[in-house]
């Protein structure tokens, strides 16, 4: 993920950066853990909150700790006023929601499609959502810019989709587009990358170094990769693209597509036309295909997983990652499967590959790819308060 270049470690704007960044990230801290945190001393930490509530960026309550002698140590809190715009366009629909610096989601709705959404259909949503929201929930707030994930190939340094296949977008300055139409700094990525990204800070990759993340969505499978604790993005930004792979399918019976590329064998329109959806959300999808017992179903589910399981064990030899993290409805087939998924990725991959490998489904659920797109969206704020703030 780009961002802006951070101060002089040491500097006054530095740790105003580090405040700030602990706060968003860790939730509400005190002014004494902040201390320890930073090895700052109290005068210090105190100058630095004061500057961040003058910005507006974070707010300072003292805890009310009944039986308690002597003022407590006051508590920081990231503002949940300063907000970003996070934006999901996907074939079947539009989701949007406000984010705020604290991490909460204030606002978020599914705007669902008619047919695939052209560029300007979505530019029309961002605007005419935005609109609506600084006149009601948002009259108070402050929105600093605009997140979009975009299931397709991105080149985050300018936000141009290069090609997102099933929207079937190509070379669209979406980033240029957006921020004419609403006057905020926007930035757009790839949506399994800004999802990796998400899951790794706060989700089911908190804490593990190497993380293969794979999201299943409208337009397919997209994938993310967390490299040592650092996302790979590749030459020129489009790694992770697990959905263009061809899997192994040692069966005729489990083929449904004359190429076998990955996403066209592990569908959701497939799953969706298995329990007779035309559209569904994520969780809707879940409980249908959890809740059904017939074979035809349960058959597809399957069918789907063995694939899926030959995708996985791929990914496992090539680059060994200490956990697999899946979202969306590839989440939902792997909870379907249980934990026996493990040991079918392991029967495939080299035993020194699998070792200690853990699956796990996606913690942020279906707010993993707005969490992405507002982390995009606050980066330049984050890195450098006192430039962006």
């Amino acid at each position: 993920m780009p961002s802006s270049t951070s101060p002089a470690t040491g500097t006054r704007p530095h740790n105003l950066a580090r405040l700030l960044r602990l706060v968003h990230e860790l939730g509400a801290q005190s002014r004494a853990e902040l201390t320890e945190t930073t090895g700052l001393n109290r005068s210090t930490i105190a100058d630095l909150v004061a500057e961040l509530v003058r910005r507006g960026l974070v707010e300072e309550s003292v805890p009310d700790i009944p039986g308690r002698v002597g003022r407590p140590s006051p508590v920081v809190t990231a503002s949940s006023r300063v907000v970003a715009i996070a934006v999901n366009p996907e074939i079947d629909a539009t989701e949007i929601a406000a984010v705020g610096l604290d991490r909460s989601i204030l606002l978020r709705e599914r705007i669902a499609h008619d047919a695939v959404p052209t560029p300007d259909d979505v530019v029309a949503v961002i605007v005419e959502r935005l609109s609506a929201w600084r006149e009601g929930a948002l009259t108070d707030a402050r929105v600093e810019s605009v997140g979009i994930a975009v299931p397709g190939l991105v080149r985050a340094s300018d936000g141009v989709v290069r090609n997102a296949p099933h929207l079937h977008w190509t070379d669209v300055p979406l980033a240029e587009r957006v921020r004419s139409a609403t006057g905020l700094p926007v930035f757009v990525d790839n949506d399994a990358t800004l999802g990796a990204i998400a899951e790794h800070r706060y989700g089911a990759g908190s804490g593990i170094d190497d993380v293969v993340y794979l999201n299943g969505g409208a337009s397919g499978i997209g994938g993310g990769l967390i490299i040592h604790g650092i996302p790979v993005t590749g030459a020129g930004g489009y790694a992770g693209e697990f959905g263009q792979n061809r899997p192994r399918i040692s069966d005729d019976a489990d083929r449904r597509t004359d190429d076998g590329v990955l996403e066209s064998e592990v569908s959701r329109r497939l799953l969706l036309d298995a329990v007779g959806l035309t559209d569904a959300d994520d969780d809707t999808l879940d409980a249908e295909l959890t809740a059904s017992e017939s074979p035809a179903v349960i058959e597809e589910v399957a069918r789907q997983t063995r694939v899926l399981v030959s995708a996985l064990a791929n990914a496992v030899n090539v680059l060994n990652p200490g956990a697999v993290v899946l979202g969306g409805f590839l989440a939902t087939l792997a909870g379907l499967r249980g934990e026996a998924l493990v040991d079918d990725v392991a029967g495939l991959a080299m035993a020194e590959s699998a070792g200690g490998l853990e699956l796990r489904p996606a913690a942020l659920g279906a707010d993993r790819l707005l969490i992405g797109a507002a982390e995009f969206a606050f980066a330049a704020l984050l890195a450098d308060p006192a430039e962006h703030g």
